[in-house]
């Protein structure tokens, strides 16, 4: 009783305070880690192989163990969080972030390094999600949610850019642990904070935990995301090492969902995707993200490969792109207030198509204020969009499954940062091969191996010399060219199908009146000025007459919708005295009567 006294204690501080700020620049520090962790590696690679000395497909893993791991296990911690409490799986997710970043920055083999990285996805599983659900439940007011939201969005998009530009600088002065050692410092600091000030929250506890489902639903990721990333990197749709993960993954993730249906107790709530609001949201966030993440990859390799930047150089052009990110992020919760999620979402996609094509005025000369437009319509058209979903979506879901939407939110922005990579790639080398296929002077062996990538084609180049190499380079940067334009073209039209999606979201958004507590009823799951989300149902138990000023108590799962259709009239309750009693005279007779939420009429 004691513990759990002090739990309900320590969220009715976080929620009613401005204490709740705190914990959003926790969970946002959070994110951060996870964040820069998924980037920060990709410079330090030639350190790494030159100290090392790992096999190819060892150095793969070295660099996808982080990413495959953490995307499999989103759901599993996400639904494990709304069962045990999510403040528990984040406090546990940091430790062993700490312990196995220690243990990859002295790694003195291969394999040790893959295990520590594998190890860091399986603290970022614990992390991503819990840091969206304790956010859903410590703002309960949607505007002040939205506020939050647009941080916690801007913080990853900062994380995401700046870890390549961190890893540099800290391999280039130090060594290339040095890469994982940067998380110490901010977890010897949010691992205390976060005990002291993060308030514990959990979904409804009825039936035991699916240990079987959540297994299948990590191998059906897993299987998934390999297969895809197999398909980004250059293999062939049916070669055995993708084809055979993406079918068992299908598989296992389609007998997931069957089971969840047939249990009374799911993890997953399947009846969420039912919801237009819903499933609208997960599809632009995979949208945006398929356009986004290829589109970085390939124009990463246009600044440096065709207009010859150095890495540093490239990471400054890079720059508007987040600023104009972070001004998104910023800015979010007004703009969701004045134009809701519908024509937010929508013309978010609108703008990044819009930007695209203006990438396609690019060639092969440097046009640095093209350029810089270009970016910042693409980070600001992004963020907004991502930020529309995201909000979208976690309002839509009910509080009791807040881990695990949460955990299909991020879950599908995994899915679509390697489908981008693979589909986008896949039109970029379709695109670019041919033209290499017959060059005058070179040979049919060199031509083929140019036609791998443009780095390839430059190793050759360099390699013959004299009018072929010369020849050579030039097919290849007009071939590359061409392919990136074909490439933008295919994204902008894939970013225009999500903005035409984007218009089943809603119209406005919609805000429960102040005061009513039925937000906070949806938030926590503690008792106290907040609502139990495991409070019986309206079809399961009865319900007795709420005393005056008590505050009504909400139907775990409740839909949101129902919840924007609620009119406010005023509490008789307070106003009828008991039969047989005489009406007290007012004490104040201005003041109007308490207000009571009531169901849709009709």
């Amino acid at each position: 009783m004691t513990g759990t006294t002090t739990a309900a204690a320590r969220s009715r501080a976080a929620v009613g305070g401005a204490n709740r700020w705190v914990v959003l620049v926790v969970l946002c520090v959070s994110l951060l880690l996870v964040a820069l962790d998924a980037t920060v590696l990709h410079v330090a690679v030639p350190s790494v192989t030159e100290d090392l000395n790992p096999s190819g497909v060892q150095l793969l893993w070295i660099v996808d163990a982080y990413p495959l791991v953490c995307a499999a296990l989103l759901i599993l911690f996400g639904t494990l969080g709304d069962r045990i409490g999510r403040r528990r799986v984040l406090l546990l997710g940091y430790g062993l972030f700490a312990a196995a970043s220690a243990v990859a920055a002295f790694a003195g083999s291969p394999m040790v390094l893959i295990g520590a990285r594998a190890l860091l996805g399986i603290g970022g599983a614990m992390i991503m999600p819990a840091t969206l659900s304790i956010l859903r439940a410590v703002f309960p007011d949607r505007r002040e949610r939205a506020v939050a939201i647009g941080v916690w969005t801007a913080v990853a998009a900062v994380g995401a850019a700046v870890g390549p530009v961190l890893g540099g600088f800290l391999v280039e002065h130090f060594w290339w642990g040095s890469v994982f050692l940067i998380n110490l410092p901010l977890l010897a600091v949010i691992l205390p904070l976060g005990r002291l000030v993060l308030p514990e929250s959990r979904g409804s506890t009825d039936g035991p935990w699916d240990v079987l489902g959540a297994l299948m639903a990590a191998a059906g990721v897993l299987g998934l995301v390999f297969g895809v990333k197999r398909l980004g990197a250059g293999e062939g749709p049916l070669g055995p090492t993708t084809l055979v993960p993406l079918c068992v993954g299908a598989a296992l993730l389609v007998l997931f969902v069957r089971r969840q249906r047939r249990r009374a107790n799911p993890l997953i709530d399947m009846r969420m995707f039912a919801r237009p609001t819903f499933s609208v949201s997960i599809g632009c966030i995979v949208l945006a993200m398929l356009a986004l993440v290829g589109l970085e990859l390939i124009a990463v390799q246009y600044l440096q490969l065709v207009l010859g930047l150095s890495p540093l150089e490239t990471g400054l052009r890079l720059l508007p792109l987040t600023f104009a990110a972070m001004a998104a992020g910023a800015t979010g919760s007004l703009t969701l207030r004045r134009i809701g999620p519908r024509r937010m979402v929508s013309w978010g996609f609108a703008l990044t198509a819009a930007a695209v094509l203006l990438l396609v005025m690019m060639g092969q000369h440097d046009r640095p204020g093209l350029l810089t437009a270009a970016f910042v319509l693409l980070g600001f058209g992004v963020q907004s969009t991502l930020f529309g979903a995201y909000e979208s979506m976690l309002s839509e879901a009910p509080a009791d499954q807040a881990g695990g939407a949460a955990a299909i939110g991020e879950t599908s922005y995994q899915l679509g940062a390697g489908m981008g990579i693979a589909l986008l790639g896949s039109v970029m080398n379709a695109s670019y091969a041919p033209a290499l296929a017959s060059v005058k002077g070179v040979r049919t062996s060199d031509s083929t191996a140019a036609s791998q990538s443009l780095g390839e084609a430059y190793q050759v180049a360099d390699r013959l010399g004299g009018p072929a190499g010369d020849s050579l380079r030039s097919a290849a940067r007009h071939a590359y060219v061409h392919g990136l334009h074909v490439t933008l073209l295919v994204s902008a039209a894939l970013l225009l199908l999500g903005a035409l999606a984007a218009l089943r979201l809603p119209r406005i958004m919609e805000c429960p009146a102040p005061g009513t507590g039925l937000a906070e009823a949806a938030a926590s799951g503690t008792p106290g000025p907040a609502v139990s989300s495991t409070a019986p149902t309206a079809s399961t138990a009865p319900t007795a007459p709420a005393a005056p000023g008590a505050a009504v108590r909400e139907p775990a799962g409740a839909i949101p919708e129902q919840r924007a259709q609620e009119r406010y009239v005023p509490d008789l309750r307070k106003a009828a005295p008991p039969e047989g009693e005489k009406q007290p005279a007012s004490s104040s007779p201005g003041r109007r009567p308490a207000l009571v939420p009531r169901g849709p009429s009709g």
